[in-house]
């Protein structure tokens, strides 16, 4: 079986683009016959399993129209306790690794999903596509990749979708992960050993965490990086790199930041991350990340291509369906209505689509309810003529907050709108609250200072920003909105509180969930919807500043 790195080696560049995207050139109807016959062999792998046979409750389809007619829609629920206690017998195929990801507290704390070998090869595929669509400027140009890139660890283990991601991308082109040696080190520690590697080898490329790398460059500007002498003089490379990125950031009158040291060639991004740090990764690494979507669930859905624009599904790895908005909505006042699906060829642009999957290539989940909701921008790439769907990740389906006057904002929405006030802040999260019968957006921000901050004035600019994003969103069916116009109406500025908490409650809150013995998905409160414990937790927890202060009194 011939593979990416096997083309790469030979220089049959023309053949591994082909290989890896060549979907892009599909027509709808070549789209949706791979889809339909990879889903038909699908339906007879699970036709002759035990896990098949459960979830679609003694049917056994022979057809697309009688998969979809006779196989309700599911929940990681419907999968357990086979997945949770990885129970290789029952699935449709054996597993080449099993991805975790963070559960729901209180139901599971961890969520098992098997990946079948023939997924992860395809998977290998399109996790090299998405670094050939990062380096490309054209179709076709990929005449600069070549083996052993410097790739920054930033992902997560081998048993996580990300680091599974890095791996497999790894396999296909022979990269090199800095620091060379990552394990037994935890995350953080990961990072700054793969910066300090990075000073001598060089850095090629990074992904997974656009957040994490805002962070670095932040922490470069404010408190430049001074390596000892010892380590110059060790490594003349990295004093060579750090002297010609101090003269850049000089002769440009800033701060050095990390696009003075590196020429990044591919950043990788996914998700709300990608989607709200772009700007501010572009500005600080010299190369704007390519956004994809991604999860543990699926693999990778679909990916941005050299214009950054639209994202396009890939066709090999899930059979897609759609549940419509109207129909979305129908299900959350009525949890026991089943809600319609459509399939790709049937979408419309400028709607918003709860998307559901089903795994290919052996794998184990079966019209599977991601809880993600896409918007179809629209039906093609006419610049790029690519003649398939562009879609957006608008936002998880459980993580909306719906407010009338303010509209249906997705973690998203309120998140680019914090980000683009321009307040300087480490983490905030966000709910809807009641007062006096009122519904308000409480947005509760750790600010980076508090110089000159105020809370009311932080309302309205987030409001102002609402107000702007409508017209990218959509969000707001009340239209009242207009974003001409600097002012936000009176109701507007209302219906949003801020609070501005004490410095240092986000990392005070991780340190007392790390002693609690909590799953890494859930150290940090969600952004969107805390429940009261966690809110709680929040505003309750010793900071690290108030943990230190009583050991200072006692010395």
């Amino acid at each position: 079986m011939i593979r990416p790195i096997d083309l790469l080696c030979q220089n049959r560049k023309d053949e591994l683009w082909q290989m890896c995207c060549g979907f892009i050139d599909l027509s709808m109807e070549q789209f949706m016959a791979i889809q339909k016959r990879l889903l038909l062999e699908q339906i007879e792998l699970l036709n002759n399993c035990s896990l098949g046979n459960k979830i679609m409750r003694g049917a056994a389809p022979r057809t697309i129209d009688e998969f979809r007619k006779q196989v309700p829609l599911t929940t990681y629920a419907d999968y357990c306790p086979d997945l949770q206690e990885r129970r290789e017998y029952a699935l449709p195929a054996k597993p080449d690794r099993w991805i975790r990801t963070s559960g729901y507290s209180g139901t599971y704390d961890i969520k098992w999903v098997p990946w079948s070998e023939p997924f992860a090869t395809e998977c290998e595929k399109v996790s090299a596509a998405c670094a050939l669509f990062g380096i490309s400027r054209y179709r076709g140009d990929i005449s600069s990749v070549t083996e052993h890139w410097k790739v920054l660890y930033t992902v997560g283990g081998l048993e996580y979708a990300s680091g599974a991601f890095g791996d497999l991308m790894r396999q296909a082109f022979n990269f090199d992960f800095l620091p060379s040696n990552p394990d037994g080190l935890p995350f953080t520690e990961k990072i700054k050993a793969g910066f300090t590697q990075a000073l001598y080898e060089g850095l090629d490329a990074f992904g997974g965490l656009p957040s994490v790398l805002v962070a670095v460059g932040e922490q470069m500007r404010e408190q430049p990086s001074k390596p000892d002498a010892a380590f110059l003089m060790a490594h003349p490379k990295a004093m060579f790199r750090l002297a010609k990125g101090l003269a850049k950031s000089r002769l440009a009158g800033r701060p050095m930041l990390p696009k003075d040291l590196w020429d990044i060639k591919v950043i990788l991004g996914g998700g709300t991350d990608s989607a709200v740090f772009k700007k501010r990764v572009e500005d600080m690494w010299g190369r704007r990340p390519l956004e994809l979507y991604a999860g543990t669930e699926g693999g990778i859905y679909a990916t941005q291509t050299w214009d950054y624009e639209g994202m396009t599904f890939v066709p090999s790895l899930n059979f897609f369906e759609f549940i419509p908005e109207k129909e979305h909505l129908k299900w959350q006042i009525n949890p026991s209505y089943q809600p319609k699906t459509i399939l790709l060829d049937e979408v419309k642009p400028d709607q918003n689509y709860e998307l559901v999957i089903t795994n290919l290539h052996g794998g184990a989940l079966v019209r599977f309810r991601l809880g993600d909701m896409i918007r179809v921008t629209s039906l093609r790439n006419d610049n790029l003529n690519i003649d398939l769907p562009q879609i957006t990740f608008y936002g998880r389906a459980d993580y909306t907050i719906d407010i009338a006057g303010l509209g249906r904002l997705t973690e998203r929405i309120i998140w680019e709108a914090i980000e683009n006030t321009g307040i300087p802040y480490v983490e905030w999260t966000a709910r809807k609250e009641v007062r006096d019968d009122r519904a308000v957006l409480h947005v509760y921000i750790e600010p980076r200072h508090r110089d000159g901050l105020d809370e009311t004035s932080i309302s309205a600019a987030i409001g102002r920003q609402l107000a702007r994003l409508e017209s990218q969103f959509h969000h707001n069916p009340y239209n009242i909105y207009d974003a001409a116009v600097d002012a936000v109406p009176a109701t507007n500025a209302s219906q949003i509180e801020t609070t501005l908490l004490p410095q240092g409650v986000f990392a005070g809150y991780i340190a007392a969930r790390q002693a609690e013995g909590a799953d890494l998905g859930h150290l940090k409160p969600p952004h969107v919807n805390p429940s009261d414990r966690m809110l709680s937790m929040l505003m309750t927890t010793p900071t690290p500043a108030q943990v230190l202060q009583p050991a200072a009194a006692a010395r």
